[in-house]
């Protein structure tokens, strides 16, 4: 089934030219890391969280500064899991959820546990890790760390504060310390690399694509040159020289028609189809006809026959196979007098088509052609290449052959 060109314009318009690429296209990976990160974050913090939730609700009684201090933890803290599961505002909610927690566990001897009170670790101390991870959400990676090395050492301090200073505590804190010190060092690094991973993977696809696009730019740009030769010999040229050997009223009206041609090809140059014409399917007759009419206009005589079975073809395939051709004829007619002019069409049903081109002329030497003449290059091989078809030119000196080909994919 042959693609709608719409819907190939459509996914072509999709990819990004050289040198812009917009920044979303570029970080897909690096964007669905942050989507993984968050929502790991939100589970390991709802965890954590309701055990501190259910220590703090079966602890702080009716003590107004304990309670004031449960509602300044939690609702930042049931925010950024909101926020980290919805996919929006994680950095803002991560990152308020870093700073009043590292306040309030500064905060909290003073302003719930007097000084000396060494009672069992509280449920503020159960949420040391998940403000590690949230700075790892919000911050950048300088920032991560220091916030992996100083809040432990903030908790520690609370801990030796809330016992006074007593060298019971200084053992157990020191664990505690140095415990929770890597495992936020550990999270943190695990974080970095996997930002590192999807960066290096965005950068790849990036340079990918970049390299695709150039190279479909480049593609597009020698298809266009090589219609573009085609054209100007086929059209213009042909009309110039026709101008300039016109000398009856029957050539002058050929020259006139083709100047029209010409410029009207010209004019159409930038349009979707152009050069090859629509797309609608074609028969083999009226591939026929186009060589009957090629050879009226040109004043060749020739024998056309016409074999196989009658089917259908893409237009723009057809159109190549009747430029090519018509090339075909102009060469065997001006270098080799039309000689011996031989035109067999073989048709294959709607599975392609193939037309050959013979005459009695000396032939030449296709090696020796050179770089600049387009004749041949453009006007046959190329613009059969551009359809996915083939041509092939057999040269002697007893005359030369020209077959092109069309198979349907």
């Amino acid at each position: 089934m042959a693609a709608d060109p719409l819907s190939i314009r459509e996914a072509w318009s999709k990819i990004p030219s050289p040198g812009s690429v917009e920044t979303e296209f570029e970080r897909f990976t690096g964007k669905r890391m942050e989507r993984i990160l968050a929502t790991v974050v939100a589970i390991g913090s709802g965890v954590l969280g309701a055990q501190a939730l259910i220590a703090g609700v079966t602890t702080t009684g009716s003590d107004a500064a304990r309670i004031t201090m449960l509602l300044v933890v939690f609702v930042p803290l049931i925010v950024m899991l909101v926020a980290c599961v919805i996919g929006r505002g994680v950095r803002t909610a991560s990152g308020a959820f870093a700073i009043v927690y590292t306040l309030a566990l500064a905060a909290w001897p003073s302003l719930v546990d007097p000084v000396g009170r060494a009672a069992d670790q509280p449920w503020i101390f159960f949420l040391v890790n998940v403000g590690v991870v949230a700075a790892m959400l919000a911050f950048p990676l300088w920032l991560q760390f220091v916030w992996a090395v100083c809040l432990p050492f903030v908790y520690g301090y609370v801990r030796l504060v809330e016992g006074d200073f007593s060298r019971d505590f200084w053992v157990t804190t020191a664990f505690d310390v140095s415990f929770t010190l890597i495992l936020g060092c550990v999270i943190i690094a695990l974080g970095w690399m996997f930002r590192s991973v999807a960066a290096g993977v965005d950068e790849a696809r990036t340079r990918a694509v970049a390299s695709y696009a150039g190279a479909a730019a480049a593609a597009a740009a020698e298809e266009e040159r090589a219609a573009m030769s085609a054209l100007m010999h086929d059209s213009v040229l042909a009309a110039l020289i026709a101008a300039e050997r016109a000398e009856g009223d029957r050539a002058q009206d050929l020259a006139v028609g083709m100047a029209r041609e010409a410029l009207t090809r010209l004019a159409n140059t930038e349009a979707a189809v152009a050069q090859e014409g629509s797309d609608e399917p074609v028969g083999a007759a009226q591939i026929v006809v186009e060589l009957r009419r090629a050879l009226s206009e040109l004043g060749a005589d020739a024998i056309v026959e016409e074999r196989g079975g009658i089917g259908l073809i893409p237009g723009r395939a057809a159109r190549a196979l009747v430029l090519a051709a018509r090339q075909a004829l102009g060469n065997a007619v001006t270098h080799a007098g039309g000689r011996g002019l031989h035109i067999l069409v073989e048709g294959r049903g709607d599975e392609g088509i193939t037309v050959t081109i013979t005459d009695t002329g000396p032939g030449f030497d296709i090696g020796a052609i050179g770089a600049d003449r387009l004749g041949i290059r453009a006007s046959i091989f190329a613009r059969m290449a551009g359809v996915a078809g083939t041509a092939e030119i057999d040269s002697r000196e007893c005359g030369t052959t020209v077959t092109l080909g069309w198979e349907r994919p």
